[in-house]
């Protein structure tokens, strides 16, 4: 089976873009800085709503043990999707260690839910209306006017109608890992949403978090 770094080099060498909207995502690429919060920080405790509008608590997770929190801009992003199969494949792993894997995402419930009838998916998709959970971890930002019009006229996608709070704020992809005491031990964050760590790098981690704490450098 491939691994994601493989399936995602595989989307980007197949992806044929005309010149200006490659020219477009260098430029956002190259000003998009995110900071994402460091590994020692505590996690933002949140409280969202899966797709059936179930609430998710980071507190009521962290209690059971560590936890996986994926930010991911829509399950309409094809680089999104590949990664949360990979999580997929991943989510057994991850629960024998004893943690559990979220996944959020400025998306409706319903584009969520459209997605999930479709894919099965182990672990839940939680709704982070406009970002704002995103911004607490310094993830969000708004996507540039000059990548809008490409989305709206090219991609045939309009955020507005997608996302919970018909904006075009959505989150730099991002995963962290946190103790059970909500401490961030391991993150990752690329605003070029083409790249995503492989989800085979989580389990190692958590099983070291078993043994005592974690700090990566």
């Amino acid at each position: 089976m491939a691994t994601l770094k493989e399936r995602l080099e595989a989307m980007r060498n197949g992806s044929k873009l005309k010149p200006e909207i490659e020219a477009a995502f260098a430029r956002y690429f190259s000003e998009a800085h995110p900071e994402p919060l460091a590994n020692g920080s505590r996690i933002p405790h949140f409280s969202l709503p899966d797709h059936a509008g179930r609430i998710v608590s980071s507190i009521d997770l962290l209690q059971q043990g560590p936890l996986v929190i994926t930010f991911f801009r829509g399950t309409w992003c094809p680089y999104c999707n590949a990664e949360m199969a990979a999580l997929n494949d991943a989510y057994d792993s991850i629960r024998a260690t004893g943690a559990e894997l979220v996944a959020i995402s400025p998306q409706s419930a319903q584009s969520a839910g459209d997605y999930r009838s479709e894919h099965p998916l182990k672990f839940s998709v939680l709704i982070d209306t406009n970002a704002r959970v995103a911004e607490s971890f310094g993830l969000a930002y708004i996507l540039p006017d000059y990548l809008q019009a490409f989305y709206r006229h090219a991609f045939r996608t309009d955020l507005t109608a997608i996302n919970d709070g018909k904006t075009w704020r959505l989150p730099v992809p991002g995963r962290f890992i946190a103790d059970r005491d909500g401490t961030i031990v391991d993150v990752e964050a690329n605003a070029d949403y083409r790249f995503r760590p492989e989800p085979e790098a989580i389990v190692p981690i958590l099983k070291r978090l078993a043994l005592g704490p974690v700090r990566k450098a």
